[in-house]
């Protein structure tokens, strides 16, 4: 059988550019292979898949540098990645472009303990960095639930939060610095090894931070390190309702108490937890708080107390305290392992993202039950309760017509219920093409025609990232050009004293 001539296109075009991109990384670090590139054909947010062109994985900064040049010079799309576990599509391949991965730029390349910084490439998976400073009595402090494999780059790209982020902030709070390398080639640093860094500059490390891939290829990222508490414990506190829970966490925080961390976790993610591990929770409880305290012990025994009388004045059904490192470290297992979990009580999970103002958890989660039943599709919810940060958790099958288009339906409906109540459409997981066509319903038409400005800016070929974001393609052209041949405008004089 002849093969089309639109096939025959893409595979010279596949051949012409591994060609290139070999000379600049090796032999061995592109990958053309169909069956070996189906493992990178969508990131965590399973819901949609893209068979990307090629991958190529550099090693170093001079290779992407290079890697972007002939990119641009050849007007070939690339999407930047690091472990692929973004959950709104913000890695997701183009079929049409490069997927550049950044796994071998993995290396913890200086501590400095004194200014409490690290200096780290993209690839390093984000426990990794507390793990090689434990030993001085310091840590990095976000930690997303995929922390033991997502890495650094992705965390800057997607500005993740984490269990503590209540107290501690997400990952632009730790930040002090980022190397990146631009479309034109370019090697840019923005910041520095030190807090304060940009005091005398535009802050454009704040503009990489949450950018998904679509203004520069991070290459180095400089890390705040924080001490190690010297004491943390943490309380699972059950509740006979998910109204009882939520109404906790706005008394935790009246009281002026700010814990570490402040987790919701309701029925089914419990069930779905103590099946996975093997434990028990009393059939009474509907919904579960983990409140960490930190910081010396007799302030966190003190506020110990507080919690614990505040939670049963609003009717706690189940107390539990840690009272050694491995209890803590056991109850934090069950929470960072709920999505994993999950699987054991449905085919497939649509995880969504969005914030509300702490007041409104009662009113959000009881719109989310109601759009249940309006979809007919079950759901959990496990979040940040703290900052008001949900991840509802869609539990629906995709074998059966029509459940994934609910998903992302019932999906849709909890992000514009989450703009109406005075929140917006993400807090961690960022926009990608998840969010994408929801955009505008959170910004007006002058608020993203600025944003695209700055992708302007940075990627007037629109070559990095392309299709993510923005509801509507970016044409630069529309913003217009400096003119180079203009004349400068002379000074107006200046009255002096």
């Amino acid at each position: 059988m002849k093969m089309p001539e639109v096939d025959r296109a893409i595979i010279a075009r596949r051949a012409a550019i591994a060609e290139k991109l070999r000379a600049i990384v090796g032999q061995d670090w592109v990958i053309d292979d169909e069956a070996e590139r189906r493992p990178y054909e969508s990131d965590a947010l399973m819901a949609y898949s893209a068979l990307p062109l090629l991958v190529v994985l550099p090693e170093s900064t001079e290779q992407i540098r290079q890697i972007l040049l002939y990119c641009r010079e050849d007007k070939v799309k690339i999407v930047p990645r690091g472990s692929g576990t973004s959950l709104s599509g913000g890695a997701l391949p183009l079929e049409d472009g490069i997927l550049l991965t950044t796994a071998r730029m993995n290396r913890i390349i200086a501590v400095d303990p004194l200014n409490r910084v690290a200096r780290v490439q993209p690839g390093v998976q984000n426990v990794r960095v507390t793990e090689a400073v434990r030993h001085l009595g310091l840590c990095f402090m976000p930690d997303p639930s995929s922390q033991a494999i997502s890495t650094i780059g992705g965390n800057v790209a997607e500005n993740s939060g984490g269990v503590h982020c209540l107290k501690y902030g997400v990952t632009s709070n730790h930040i002090t610095g980022i190397e990146a390398v631009l479309l034109n080639g370019d090697i840019v640093q923005f910041g520095g090894e030190f807090l304060g860094g940009t005091e005398k500059e535009f802050d454009l490390t704040a503009a990489l931070i949450g950018s998904e891939g679509l203004l520069a290829v991070i290459t180095e990222v400089s890390l705040r390190l924080m001490p190690q508490p010297t004491s943390a414990r943490v309380l699972s506190l059950g509740f006979p309702s998910v109204d009882d829970a939520s109404r906790c966490v706005g008394a935790i925080l009246a009281h002026g108490i700010v814990p570490a961390g402040l987790e919701f976790m309701d029925r089914k993610c419990i069930d779905a937890v103590s099946s996975y591990f093997g434990d028990t929770v009393k059939p009474e409880v509907a919904a579960i708080l983990l409140c960490e305290l930190d910081g010396p012990e007799v302030e966190v025994n003190a506020l110990l107390a507080q919690v614990q009388a505040i939670a049963w004045k609003i009717g706690l059904a189940d107390l539990r305290i840690s009272s050694t490192e491995e209890e803590r470290a056991a109850l934090w297992r069950g929470r960072k392992s709920v999505y994993g979990a999950m699987g054991k009580i449905a085919p497939d999970l649509y995880v969504t993202d969005g914030t509300i103002p702490r007041g409104k958890l009662p009113e959000i989660l009881q719109q989310i039950d109601t759009l249940s039943r309006k979809y007919g599709l079950g759901y959990a919810n496990c979040f940040h309760a703290g900052d008001g940060n949900l991840h509802p958790v869609i539990l629906f099958d995709a074998a059966r017509p029509d459940d994934l288009a609910k998903a992302e339906a019932f999906g849709a409906e909890i992000l514009k219920a989450c703009v109406d109540l005075g929140g917006v459409l993400t807090g961690e997981h960022g926009v990608g093409v998840e969010k994408r066509d929801l955009m505008t319903y959170q910004f007006t038409e002058t608020d993203l025609a600025q944003q695209q400005r700055l992708k302007c800016a940075f990627d007037p070929d629109q070559l990095l990232n392309p299709g993510k974001m923005f509801p509507t393609p970016c044409r630069c052209g529309e913003f217009g050009r400096p003119r180079a041949a203009r004349k400068p405008l002379p000074f107006p004089d200046i009255p002096r004293f």
